[in-house]
């Protein structure tokens, strides 16, 4: 077999490469290349789905890194939400790189290497917002967007080739709550100099028009509050939406309540925003303890569990019978969700609803009121960017095939020469005529418990069989002539009746199939197994239509 030969970067190319991000939602994690240095931009995880069983979270592969580390002249994090950082821990000691960040996402990675015992270990470095920095052969501009987590950045990436401007997540609110406005006379004279590329965000490309604002949010959630006024209330967000923390306070303040937090994520938001002074003008939020000491109706309640987890705040308030201790919400009381469904989690939040009613809690969604607005863009904002910026390249990222695409089609509609919808590892040449190179080695670990392995690893792989066919474990004794002494033992999983009639049959048939052996194949245990293992695979396909995991245990007297 021909050896796989690594492909070769010229090195005066400036190239683009997205290592995670281009081929679905999440795992952000993006190379830039030129004159044999390399630029990372975010390093975030993704969120496996109920294909995956057991599986904490998602990494991208950083394999194409592996003999570049003194190379690698930093990691800049666009902003703190956890596709754009959650996957540093698991990776920097990949990486080995300086990381460069804005005091607020600084604060949360800080918390995180400390977490996995890398803190002093991590160059962690704290970059002013609107600041420039020099990471030669790149220089980088930092852009203030605005998005629902505070300190949202756009990148312009420098060099003698040409700018490129990275938004990560954004939208052209200028009415936000919480930090600074969308800093478009940059982007005006950033588009004025000239830009090469822009790589933007896609997530909501196929978005409704809509001019709401987290303030819209507040307005509603403020009238909201004020109908129940003897009554207890909960709301539940993103617990990386700080700004929308901030709002529920504001509604709870109008209303006369305090507010209690729920959920350690909010906790730890709560936490990174004081430390860099986004709630200098909030007062200590109340423990779950202190509110309830409080009269019925003077405490509104901010918990996660908007996507239906069910280790959640939210969940807790869903039971039936009350948890010692614990807050408890009962018939009348009142429960808003103040959040989108994230797709694939529908039946969950589903779920969480169906308990609440159960119990006589009114529910609230943003399809009964404006209680949401998405932190991406939507109306004619992907438009004006485009407009601010006029790009000779389009690169959007950030989204699955389906936006990507049209993300694509809308820039070259808008007036882009060149629009590419890149999958993960292909190698584009950021010039005046640009050009996909070639394609480097990419893929997804999966963080499981303690260890990270690969997704297509023989571990997930018989877990995921396990998950659709079940499993089928069987015990032979076998003494040197061939004999099967006594009963085989079967164990299955999610696979037969323990008291099922055929397992009798299906004894008995491996039996005779070893008893039909040849003399010389008797002295070989793999192939008693592989023999076994055919008439398994034979029945259980001829009785249920199934192929289960199959692991036949030999033992020899």
């Amino acid at each position: 077999m021909e050896e796989k030969k690594e492909m070769v970067i010229p090195r005066d190319d400036f190239v683009f490469i997205p290592l995670g991000g281009a081929t679905g939602i999440g795992m952000n994690f993006f190379a830039y290349g030129y004159q044999g240095k390399w630029l990372l931009v975010d390093c975030g995880v993704g969120f496996p789905g109920d294909g995956l069983p057991g599986v904490d979270v998602l990494l991208p592969n950083p394999v194409f890194l592996a003999d570049k580390k003194q190379d690698i002249v930093g990691l800049v994090i666009t902003h703190a939400h956890e596709d754009h950082i959650g996957a540093i821990p698991h990776l920097w000691r990949d990486l080995q790189c300086p990381i460069y960040a804005t005091p607020f996402a600084a604060e949360l990675i800080e918390s995180k290497l400390n977490e996995s015992g890398l803190l002093g270990r991590a160059d962690l470095n704290v970059v002013e917002r609107g600041s420039e920095l020099e990471l030669p052969p790149f220089d980088i501009e930092f852009i203030s967007m605005c998005h629902s987590i505070p300190e949202p950045n756009a990148l312009a990436i420098k060099t003698p080739k040409g700018t490129v401007v990275h938004t990560g997540d954004w939208k052209l609110n200028q009415d936000p709550i919480l930090g600074q406005e969308t800093d478009v006379e940059t982007l005006k004279n950033l588009g004025k100099r000239g830009v090469l590329a822009l790589v933007c965000d896609s997530t909501n490309v196929f978005g409704e028009p809509t001019t709401a604002t987290e303030s819209d949010v507040q307005k509603t959630l403020t009238d909201l509050i004020g109908q129940y006024p003897d009554k207890q209330i909960a709301v539940t967000c993103f617990a990386s939406n700080v700004a929308r923390v901030k709002g529920i306070y504001q509604a709870a303040k109008a209303n006369g309540r305090d507010v209690c937090l729920m959920g350690r994520s909010l906790w730890r938001m709560d936490a990174a925003a004081r430390a860099t002074g986004y709630f200098h003008d909030i007062p200590e939020f109340l423990s779950e303890r202190e509110a309830m000491e409080r009269p019925v109706g003077t405490v509104l309640y901010i918990c996660t569990g908007s996507q239906g987890e069910s280790r959640s705040a939210l969940a807790s308030l869903s039971t039936i019978t009350p948890i010692r201790n614990s807050v408890y919400f009962g018939p009348d009381d009142v429960v808003i969700f103040s959040s989108r469904i994230i797709p694939g989690n529908e039946k969950a939040i589903a779920l969480l609803q169906r308990k609440l009613k159960a119990k006589g809690c009114k529910i609230i969604t943003d399809r009964e009121e404006m209680v949401h607005v998405s932190g991406h863009y939507a109306g004619q904002d992907l438009q004006q960017i485009y407009q601010l910026l006029m790009p000779k390249i389009a690169l959007p990222v950030h989204g699955e095939s389906l936006e990507l695409n049209e993300h694509a089609r809308l820039a070259k509609k808008w007036g882009t020469p060149y629009a590419f919808a890149l999958e993960d590892g292909e190698v584009l040449n950021l010039s005046e005529t640009p050009e996909i190179l070639g394609q480097v080695e990419t893929g997804i670990l999966a963080v499981d418990g303690k260890q990270i392995l690969r997704l297509d690893s023989e571990v997930i792989r018989k877990r995921r069989k396990m998950m659709d066919d079940g499993s089928f474990v069987v015990t032979l004794v076998v003494d040197r002539t061939g004999t099967v002494l006594g009963e085989p033992q079967i164990s299955t999983f999610g696979l037969l009746d323990t008291d099922n009639e055929q397992k009798a049959e299906l004894i008995q048939r491996i039996k005779d199939q070893i008893a039909q052996l040849e003399p010389g194949d008797i002295d070989f245990n793999n192939r008693i197994d592989q023999a076994v293992r055919t008439v398994i695979r034979k029945f259980l396909d001829e009785f249920y239509g199934k192929h289960p995991l199959i692991d036949v245990h030999l033992v020899r007297v």
